[in-house]
């Protein structure tokens, strides 16, 4: 089982820019079309975990719904699933420990847990096992960081890192415990 956040950041470490938008995500020119893994990496997982504010943002992509896995979004206000997403999105709320626990129960055991304060709030419970962080080469100088504080620190080892479209680093991380 394992609880994993798969992300890209800017190289001063901001996952949105000022205005909150995640535009400079696409500036690097990706002529091929890659993935950039991204395939590989959601094959290895079973639902996804995220906060009411990362579902408002993709859901606000003019695009069909990205996801092939169950999607679990913590909030502790959203009442009902939008419209046309009964059978892809569910609502949970409760401690981050009994959440997972609950989606581990029900056959769900690699998580992918994705968004910024979700991101912050599984580490700060200590629920992240892997990371995989793809660094864009661009300075946000400012925005909203990947990372916050922590009660204590936590060590994860480099497992792997490679250049991507030869512009991109991705680098994944498994949790030292």
């Amino acid at each position: 089982m394992s609880n994993i956040v798969y992300i890209a950041t800017s190289l001063d470490g901001y996952i949105a820019d000022k205005n909150g938008s995640i535009d400079w995500l696409h500036a690097t020119p990706n002529p091929a079309g890659s993935d950039l893994g991204y395939k590989a990496f959601i094959e290895r997982i079973d639902a996804l975990v995220m906060g009411r504010n990362t579902l408002d943002m993709v859901l606000s992509f003019d695009c069909d719904w990205p996801y092939t896995r169950p999607v679990f979004v913590l909030s502790n206000t959203m009442t009902h699933v939008p419209e046309g997403y009964k059978d892809k999105i569910f609502l949970v709320k409760g401690s981050l420990a009994t959440v997972v626990a609950s989606l581990n129960e029900q056959g769900y055991n690699n998580l992918y847990i994705d968004g910024g304060i979700t991101i912050q709030n599984f580490l700060k419970e200590e629920l992240i096992d892997e990371m995989i962080i793809t660094t864009i080469p661009v300075l946000l100088g400012g925005g909203s960081p990947l990372f916050g504080e922590l009660v204590t620190p936590q060590s994860f080892e480099l497992t792997s890192s490679e250049t991507l479209i030869n512009q991109l680093v991705q680098s994944h991380f498994t949790r030292v415990r």
